[in-house]
């Protein structure tokens, strides 16, 4: 593609990048090994893999990124190979179409690669010019430039994931220039079962299931990770997502969706997680196919320990009007914090009665602690057992009550009301409160009945004559004056 960058795109996705990314070559890549990295991977990714191997071929399809490429590695014994991957031949001497740029011979073109690098996927392994080349075909010809004993690290997009759910911006589901028409076949098999089941019908897995949550290791050397947030910034990868991995998964997935969004993509994540589902709705997966990496990546994403996320405690005590445990867990943590905590409830974990951060510590006050908690319950549209405390400042005032702690007053503006951060959220706010104020109406209307009722009533009238003599008195002496006058 002479006309075409998938590492600087105008109207495309960026190369695959992130931090789980340079932290998975790192713990696989061995100096002996040979590698070639197949589709847009970022620079800083490439020149990472250059400096821990020997020798480093690469494969792109567009014409100034391999110039630019080759560039890079012109210190590295290695060469940039242009082109589709359908025309890259298998053999270096076939006589195969796809040009290489780049000085010296690449130590895996005869024998074949240690590792094959080809974490973007590989539906960017083709040119719009390419017809009738499926997935499976594209596995088949990488796989056959892998030496036997070879290593697989592969990146798949989850066709079904989070962000389909979450759907940050709906100009993304516009097509890209990148977007060219394609056969449905050229796409990769939509789900996770459907991608192992390729795997394991093109020989890479030896005929095992690969499960939904840890993989499958030992023997086989098969690893699965869910990725997060997006394939091209892999900010975390994760064998499972259960317990704490799964708020380092909705971590990463709200930060990439900071824009108008359907449902809470933090909340979103949690509660998939919670339900066993958060390793399929994964928006990709990476499969290291003959190697071995620890479980999360990077390392120090997800705390080891028991315990629960603060935040989460103090929610379902929200959502369930429990105050007696709000005045029992509030005076700790705030008790925590003088001792020299520094974290708000979104990152300390509670475990029984002591408390441990999760994460960065955050330089703030103890009222600042607490009202971010409160921003953060308004935000995910969790039920406030207190009607007066509709807004984050009156939230606070309340929280910060139960340690014994006052919160200045000060004047409400419109400005101030935080609103659920999803459509469903606002959705299901609104409901909520239309219930509660036709519950509250219909109180009201039965309550001025049954005081109209009251002051109908014979025994109310004597008593309200006997407590005010004065009113009697006084309508009386009108009825006496009345009559003198007549």
């Amino acid at each position: 593609m002479l006309n075409w960058s998938d590492l600087h795109p105008g109207d495309a996705r960026p190369a695959a990048a992130g931090p789980a990314a340079t932290a998975l070559l790192a713990a696989v890549l061995q100096p002996e090994h040979s590698v070639l990295i197949a589709g847009p991977h970022a620079t800083d990714l490439i020149t990472a893999v250059a400096a821990q191997v020997t020798s480093v071929d690469l494969l792109v399809r567009s014409a100034p990124d391999a110039e630019e490429l080759a560039e890079l590695l012109s210190e590295t014994k290695g060469q940039v190979f242009c082109g589709s991957v359908d025309r890259f031949a298998l053999d270096e001497k076939s006589g195969g179409s796809t040009d290489s740029v780049g000085a010296g011979s690449a130590r895996g073109a005869a024998g074949g690669y240690d590792v094959l690098v080809v974490l973007d996927g590989l539906e960017r392994l083709v040119g719009p010019d390419t017809a009738k080349f499926s997935w499976a075909d594209a596995l088949g010809r990488l796989q056959g430039r892998l030496a036997p004993g070879g290593r697989l690290l592969l990146g798949a997009e989850n066709s079904f994931g989070f962000q389909r759910l979450v759907q940050p911006d709906i100009t993304a589901a516009l097509p890209r220039d990148e977007d060219w028409g394609r056969e449905v076949g050229d796409r990769a098999p939509a789900g996770l079962k459907p991608l192992t089941a390729a795997l394991r019908a093109a020989g890479l897995t030896g005929g095992a299931e690969v499960s939904g949550e840890a993989g499958v290791d030992g023997v086989d050397g098969v690893r699965v990770y869910g990725v997060f947030p997006s394939l091209t910034q892999v900010d975390v990868a994760l064998s499972s997502v259960d317990g704490f991995a799964g708020v380092a998964a909705a971590r990463a997935v709200a930060s990439r969706n900071d824009g108008p969004v359907l449902m809470d993509p933090y909340r979103a994540v949690l509660d998939a997680a919670a339900a066993g589902l958060g390793f399929e709705l994964a928006p990709a997966w990476y499969f290291v196919i003959g190697g071995d990496a620890p479980d999360v990546l990077p390392e120090g994403a997800v705390p080891a320990g028991e315990g629960v996320l603060l935040e989460e405690h103090l929610l379902t005590a929200l959502r369930c009007d429990d105050q007696a445990e709000l005045r029992r867990v509030i005076p700790g943590y705030v008790a925590w914090l003088a001792a020299g905590g520094a974290g708000s409830p979104d990152n300390v974990i509670l475990d029984g009665a002591s408390y441990r951060l999760f994460g960065e510590p955050q330089e703030l006050d103890v009222v600042e602690h607490l009202a971010r908690f409160a921003k953060r319950a308004l935000e995910s549209g969790s039920r406030q057992p207190w009607p007066a405390a509709a807004d984050p400042h009156a939230l606070t005032a309340r929280l910060a009550a139960m340690a014994g702690i006052t919160v200045p007053e000060q004047e409400f503006t419109p400005d101030e009301v935080i609103r659920p951060r999803g459509s469903a959220e606002q959705l299901a706010t609104v409901a909520r409160l239309a219930d509660e104020l036709a519950h509250a109406s219909a109180r009201a209307i039965l309550f001025e009945g049954t005081v109209s009722g009251i002051r109908r009533s014979l025994p109310y009238r004597v008593g309200h004559a006997v407590l005010n003599p004065a009113r009697v008195i006084r309508r009386r002496l009108k009825r006496v004056l009345r009559k003198v006058r007549r």
